[in-house]
């Protein structure tokens, strides 16, 4: 029997989750295939459910569900309940768990670049959907000094910011807030956790910020990986500032939910090249 495994999200004409998850099953001989499920929200419970067949081994979840699958699973992993959102279904015999390898994967992708250092930081997160939940759950860990979340609805970026009690300073503002630069300018790090720059996406050629909102010497880190170059990180190199592409979290964070599904060791180099691969024929 081949199992079955996807991705679920809207729209999904970006991913490339398919090419380099399906290169690791190949690689390691393991009967499964793994596809895009494009689903619109009012669609994903009942295609969720369809996982308890014995066929699926689980799922991937992506934009824009992440938040509200975490109805739609019988048990959660205490990381994605703290982080109040999940990417990662797993099918056990017909109960369904839910994971966040987001969280973990955005760790790995940002200790890979080594000369940036996190500790008393100033950081702002751009976005405050699932991602952006997940990385503020992994930055209040990393010493940083203070967090300024920006999002276009600014209540939902209040929300975000009073979900997470910590010690440090968290403000929020909205995108069209007339601090977004100031506030820019004085992070060390910087990251976006929206589509904006997506390929395919509604604002496929915008950027959240401009080259003279970026600091130079800072670090930008974009969740949007396809393009591996997006309008942002175009923008923070004009800045003199590092950047950090989202293909490291994409794959790290795919290969923790790889180990879930089959409970195996990921071939890490196989999906990096696979990713690589498929990105540059995207272009």
């Amino acid at each position: 029997m081949t199992c079955k495994l996807g991705i679920f999200g809207y729209p999904l004409s970006h991913s490339i989750s398919p090419v380099f998850q399906q290169a690791a099953l190949d690689k390691l001989k393991i009967n499964a295939s793994y596809e895009a499920w494009e689903v619109p929200p009012s669609g994903l419970a009942s295609r969720i459910e369809e996982l308890r067949n014995p066929t699926y081994l689980g799922a991937n979840v992506t934009i824009p569900h992440k938040e509200s699958a975490m109805d739609l699973v019988d048990e959660l992993d205490p990381l994605a309940e703290k982080i109040g959102s999940l990417n990662t279904i797993v099918n056990r015999k017909g109960k369904l768990l839910g994971y966040n390898t987001d969280a973990g994967g955005f760790l790995k992708a940002l200790k890979s670049t080594e000369s940036f250092d996190p500790k008393g930081a100033n950081v702002l997160i751009i976005g405050a959907g699932g991602a952006a939940r997940a990385a503020v759950c992994s930055l209040l860990g990393l010493n940083i000094s203070r967090l300024v979340i920006a999002n276009r609805t600014l209540d939902r970026a209040i929300s975000l910011g009073k979900y997470f009690s910590s010690s440090i300073e968290v403000s929020a503002i909205g995108m069209n807030d007339s601090r977004l630069t100031e506030y820019a300018r004085r992070s060390r790090l910087i990251i976006n956790c929206t589509s904006m720059g997506m390929k395919n996406g509604p604002a496929e050629q915008l950027s959240p910020l401009g080259s003279t909102a970026i600091q130079e010497g800072s670090l930008v880190c974009d969740m949007v990986y396809n393009p591996a170059m997006t309008p942002l990180l175009v923008e923070a190199i004009k800045s003199g500032a590092s950047t950090l592409g989202g293909v490291s979290m994409l794959i790290y964070q795919g290969a923790a939910a790889f180990e879930l599904w089959t409970d195996t060791t990921p071939p890490i180099g196989v999906m990096f090249r696979a990713a690589k691969k498929a990105l540059e024929l995207n272009q």
